[in-house]
């Protein structure tokens, strides 16, 4: 894992103010599970097993593609969001630099009207798709288990929330200058604890990436591999440039290196050459080395 020199974090600190901010994504979805207490007795009644040995949670909606549909998407959309930012603290909320900020408005946005859209389709239908599970649940079926379709509206959220990164040393409280300064030295090492723990997830991902192209350029025969082999770590050259809040000297090297050694490399030349394979897979093996990740 390559090391932050956090001397060097110190002193710029305060521009991440103008270079990032802080975004947090709230996404709520209706589980569709309901705990049904006699199944679960009378399961635990035909295997002889004490009452509370299991809980049997039995889906209100089985194998209904319009329910799912919007569970899947919620996914999709939280994979989007840590993909295009940062982590910045336990609570949840992760920093977006601001070279990223118009790419992640835009596709956000896209993807909160996507889900919108989904949750209505679903709603539209609700009472039909209830009908339906009666009749695959049999006599699972409980009416009461199915709440009124603007309860089922409350159950759905999507909501991004954009908030400054505070200066280091901002503070604006009266506790006596030798509380203040103890209060600004935590917070300090806080912001610095954060930025680095931001860092150290960037380096993972591209360290991960390159490690699959390396596996997956293993060996002479032709190889199958998604197109993403090459896209994933290409990506990653991006991440790293709009990521580098700091300008950070060895991120900047990173992406340098790694652009050069895949300059004109595609999927479909990987998967024909095998001597290219072999170079690329060297040259790959190399960037591994050269950073300590």
């Amino acid at each position: 894992m390559n090391q932050l020199n956090l001397s060097n974090i110190t002193t710029q600190t305060p521009s991440i103010s103008s270079s990032a901010m802080l975004v947090e994504l709230n996404i709520s979805v209706w589980t569709g599970r309901k705990f049904d207490k006699g199944v679960s007795a009378e399961v635990a009644f035909n295997k002889q097993a004490d009452n509370n040995s299991g809980n049997y949670n039995k889906k209100l909606f089985p194998n209904n593609p319009t329910f799912d549909a919007i569970t899947k998407y919620a996914g999709n959309a939280r994979t989007y969001h840590y993909h295009a930012t940062m982590p910045w603290s336990d609570s949840g909320v992760r920093l977006l630099t601001t070279a990223m900020y118009f790419d992640y408005a835009k596709e956000i946005s896209r993807m909160q009207m996507e889900f919108d859209a989904l949750v209505e389709d679903f709603l539209k239908d609700y009472y039909n798709l209830v009908q339906s599970s009666q009749v695959k649940l049999g006599t699972m079926f409980d009416a009461t288990d199915y709440p009124d379709v603007e309860d089922v509206r409350a159950k759905y959220r999507f909501n991004v929330r954009y908030s400054p990164v505070p200066e280091v040393g901002d503070w604006r409280v009266d506790v006596g200058n030798d509380a203040l300064k103890e209060l600004a030295q935590s917070y300090e090492l806080a912001y610095q604890q954060n930025l680095e723990t931001a860092y150290k997830d960037v380096w993972t991902r591209t360290h991960e990436a390159l490690s699959r192209m390396s596996d997956k350029l293993s060996g002479n025969d032709k190889q199958i591999f998604r197109d993403t082999l090459v896209s994933n770590v290409t990506e990653m050259v991006d991440l790293l440039d709009k990521f580098n809040v700091t300008g950070d000297a060895e991120m900047r090297k990173a992406k340098d290196l790694i652009s050069d050694a895949l300059m004109g490399i595609t999927p479909d030349a990987l998967r024909e050459d095998t001597y290219l394979r072999q170079e690329t897979k060297s040259k790959v093996d190399a960037l591994l080395k050269e950073f300590s990740w």
